[in-house]
C-alpha cells in the first residue's frame, strides 16, 4: 500500500457573496497563520479563490471549518499530497475579482456560465473533429502541456482572453466550445464571456486539469504534458497512462524538455523552458541582456561573474 505524504495541496475556489472582504480576508489570514498554512488566497465580494500548503492535520482543520461555514458549505477541494510547504509565506489578498477577466460588464457565474461536463464526458466529447477546445490559460501555462489538439490563444493574461477570440474565433460562433483551464475557476467566467459574445454552444471541463488527471478512468488520456502551476512545483503530471509525451522545447538548445524556471534577471523574472545543460551554459537567462544584467541572481548564487560574451 503506498504510504501517504505528510503534507497536502489545496486547490479551491467558490463564487459566493461576501459582503466585507477586507474584513474577511484580515481575520482569514489570522485564521490561516493560527494553523501554519502557507499559500495564496483571493477574496472578493464575487467570492474565494484558494491554494495553500500545510500538513494532513492542519489541511483537514481548514476544509472542515470552511465547510461549517454556510456560505463555503459546499465547496469542492481539490488535494494533492505533498512532502512539505510548496509555498514560502501565507497571503490574503482582498480583491474586485476572485479571477481577473477586467469586462467592463462582468460575468456573474451564478447568472450565465457554460454547461459543466464531467472528465468521462469532456474526454468524449474533445474526441469530435467538429468542436472548438479552447485553452483558456496564459501562453507560459500551455508551453508544456495542453489537450490535443487544442486552441492555444497566445496571450499572457487571462484578461487578454476575450481581444484574442473576437480577433480570432468570432466566425466560429456556431461551433460547439469546450474550455478548460487549471482548476475550473477561469472558465466559470470565460465560457460565460463566450455565451454572451454570441456562441451557442458552450461546456467547460469541471473541476479542470487537475481533477481530470486524478479521474480513475480516464487518466489523463489526450492531455500531452504537465499542468503548469501556480506554487514551488510549478508543474505536475496529468496523463497517467503511456500515452504521455515532454511537449515543451528548451529555450536555448530546442532540446525536448518540461522544465520551467524563472530568469535570473529579477527585473526580468520571465518564466522559460530550460534544460539544465542551458541553465548553466546561459546562467538560467532568457536573453543575452539578462545574462550581462549586473543583478544576474545565477552568478550571486554560484559567486563568480558572468563570462559569456
Amino acid at each position: 500500500m503506498k504510504e501517504s505524504k505528510p503534507f497536502r495541496v489545496l486547490l479551491y475556489y467558490h463564487y459566493v457573496t461576501i459582503e466585507d472582504p477586507e474584513t474577511f480576508a484580515q481575520a482569514h489570514l489570522r485564521f490561516c497563520k493560527e494553523l501554519g498554512l502557507k499559500g495564496r488566497i483571493l477574496v472578493g465580494r464575487e467570492g474565494l479563490n484558494g491554494t495553500l500548503s500545510g500538513t494532513t492535520e492542519q489541511t483537514q482543520i481548514y476544509m472542515d471549518t470552511l465547510h461549517r461555514d454556510l456560505r463555503f458549505a459546499d465547496m469542492p477541494f481539490k488535494i494533492d499530497e505533498a512532502d512539505g510547504h510548496v509555498f514560502k509565506k501565507m497571503h490574503v489578498r482582498p480583491r474586485k475579482e476572485i479571477v481577473a477577466l477586467k469586462l467592463d460588464q462582468d460575468i456573474d457565474p451564478h447568472q450565465v456560465t457554460g454547461k459543466h461536463l464531467k472528465p468521462k464526458e469532456f474526454y468524449e466529447a474533445i474526441q469530435d473533429e467538429n468542436v472548438l477546445v479552447i485553452d483558456a490559460r496564459n501562453n507560459y501555462e500551455t508551453q508544456i502541456g495542453r489537450f490535443r489538439n487544442a486552441i492555444l490563444p497566445d496571450v499572457k493574461n487571462f484578461r487578454d482572453l476575450p481581444e484574442w477570440i473576437e480577433h480570432n474565433l468570432a466566425d466560429y460562433k456556431d461551433k460547439r466550445v469546450l474550455t478548460y483551464c487549471t482548476g475550473g475557476i477561469r472558465c466559470e467566467k470565460f465560457s460565460g464571456y463566450l455565451l454572451r459574445a454570441g456562441f451557442h454552444d458552450v461546456s467547460q471541463l469541471e473541476g479542470g486539469i487537475v481533477e481530470y488527471g486524478k479521474d480513475p478512468e480516464v487518466k489523463g488520456r489526450l492531455y500531452d504534458g504537465k499542468c503548469y502551476v501556480f506554487d514551488q512545483r510549478i508543474s505536475v503530471p496529468v496523463n497517467r497512462t503511456d500515452e504521455d509525451v515532454v511537449v515543451g522545447h528548451c529555450h536555448h538548445c530546442g532540446k525536448t524538455c518540461d522544465r520551467i524556471v524563472n530568469c535570473a534577471n529579477p527585473e526580468c523574472n520571465k518564466q522559460f523552458i530550460c534544460c539544465e545543460e542551458c541553465e548553466h551554459e546561459y546562467h538560467r537567462s532568457c536573453s543575452d541582456a539578462c545574462f550581462h544584467h549586473p543583478r544576474n541572481r545565477y552568478d550571486q548564487e554560484v559567486a563568480q561573474p558572468a563570462v559569456r560574451v
